[in-house]
């Protein structure tokens, strides 16, 4: 295999029950009270954001007569102003302890919920650029130390874990967003303005939520009983750093500055949801009123794989998983190019591959950070690689939107996809540890 990744200790007891039991207490003690009640936040901002993220690209490119230049500028913005303040907010949790990753995070999920109204209010595209830019303001700030108070509740050896149940509970809201989007289009007059509206209510009650029942303070979780945890990697994350740690300081850190550098090549190749919905609609010919269902499929599976995709990256390595998790979007490219096939068997089949892919790079991605970041700086630390990773997919977006314009969107899917194969290569060889073999039990060897 091409990365030195950690496996977990034996089980503790060699009988059967025992191994079983013990799995069971090790999953529970895996998920603490702080991601658990993380996770209902998440569920319920997700319901909101997705309810407009899955009208989003009808509204704009059939309402408003966007063509996919134009689409792809906005969806930039969209999904990349995050980029520029997720260091601020990284930062400025850090400095205020765990206290911090708080309060910064219930800024974010304010400031988002906030926009929601406005989206009533403008009708012209710079206007709408401006929402979008604060809404997604409002993501970069929270999303840092939301996941630095994941990462320091979890214990360490169940990290992926952790984050697959938080993912997959973000991801249930993710279900329902669309579900919910497309019943009001159908059954409200004025459709859009219906969603928007709902979608405002929803994002306040999550922030009442955060604010009520998040603790102020994330204590870190303990060791598992009877299980003990890799050397490197217990280490590497606790490491003092300082909350004042420069990002010039965390990118000379080796672990962090490849993963960041994997996340940028990947990013510059990963179609945004947006357009691979519009290249899925495109080929198909689907009715307009059935588009906000596609989202559907992409969240069930991602809910459905999560938290077995995390507890495979613990067994078998994060980096490890995260490359593997591109091939599959890959193959879901692959599918949207095939000469042959169509109708429900290749939604469902590029539905499915798109949610794998996110069910193994999301959290997944976020717990090899945290491994890697020191405990005082680990909010700066996924900010680091999450803007890396953000940047490079509103480069991406402007790209395809251009491609898509001047060759038409099988061309542009074939070069992303040309793109990801090549990106994928320099990653998994990016990832490989330096130097000669290393003896089974060397630290390396434990460092997902």
């Amino acid at each position: 295999m091409y990365l030195a990744d950690g496996r977990p200790a034996p089980a503790t007891s060699d009988a059967p029950g025992g191994r079983i039991a013990g799995r069971s207490r090790r999953a529970t003690a895996a998920v603490p009270s702080t991601v658990l009640v993380l996770g209902v936040v998440s569920l319920i901002t997700d319901i909101s954001s997705e309810m407009v993220t899955a009208v989003l690209p009808l509204y704009l490119v059939a309402e408003l007569g966007l063509s996919p230049l134009g689409f792809g500028v906005l969806d930039g913005v969209y999904n990349g102003v995050s980029a520029l303040v997720r260091l601020v907010g990284g930062r400025l949790s850090d400095r205020g302890g765990g206290a911090g990753h708080k309060a910064v995070a219930a800024v974010g999920y304010g400031l988002s919920a906030l926009c929601k109204p406005l989206l009533l209010l403008v009708h012209s595209l710079p206007l709408i650029g401006v929402v979008l830019a604060v809404d997604r303001t409002g993501k970069g700030l929270r999303t840092a130390p939301r996941d630095a108070m994941i990462s320091l509740a979890a214990e360490p050896a169940t990290r992926g874990r952790a984050f697959g149940v938080h993912r997959a509970m973000d991801t249930a809201g993710a279900l329902c967003g669309p579900l919910v989007a497309f019943l009001l289009l159908r059954a409200a007059a004025e459709g859009y303005d219906a969603v928007f509206t709902v979608s405002f209510c929803v994002a306040v009650l999550g922030v009442v939520v955060l604010l009520l029942f998040v603790p102020g303070r994330t204590v870190p979780g303990r060791t598992v009983p009877g299980r003990a945890l890799p050397a490197a990697e217990d280490t590497a994350g606790r490491a003092p750093a300082g909350p004042r740690t420069p990002v010039r300081a965390l990118l000379g850190r080796p672990r962090i500055r490849r993963l960041t550098a994997c996340a940028v090549l990947l990013g510059l190749t990963t179609v945004s949801d947006s357009f691979l919905y519009l290249a899925l609609q495109r080929r198909l010919d689907l009715p307009v009123g059935w588009f906000p269902l596609l989202p559907l499929g992409t969240a069930a599976a991602f809910l459905s794989l999560a938290v077995p995709m995390g507890a495979i990256a613990d067994r078998i390595g994060r980096r490890r998983l995260f490359v593997a998790g591109h091939l599959v979007l890959l193959c879901a490219y692959g599918l949207l190019l095939a000469p042959f096939g169509g109708g429900a068997a290749l939604v469902g089949a590029v539905l499915v591959l798109h949610g794998a892919f996110y069910a193994a790079t999301d959290g997944v991605l976020a717990a090899a950070t945290a491994d890697a970041a020191p405990e005082d700086a680990r909010g700066s630390g996924l900010a680091v690689v999450q803007t890396g990773q953000t940047a490079a997919r509103f480069v991406c977006s402007l790209a395809f939107g251009a491609a898509w314009t001047a060759w038409g969107d099988r061309t542009a899917v074939l070069a992303a996809a040309v793109g990801l194969a090549l990106a994928a290569a320099l990653s998994a060889r990016l990832l490989r540890p330096a130097g000669p073999a290393t003896a089974p039990n060397s630290p390396s060897e434990h460092t997902p």
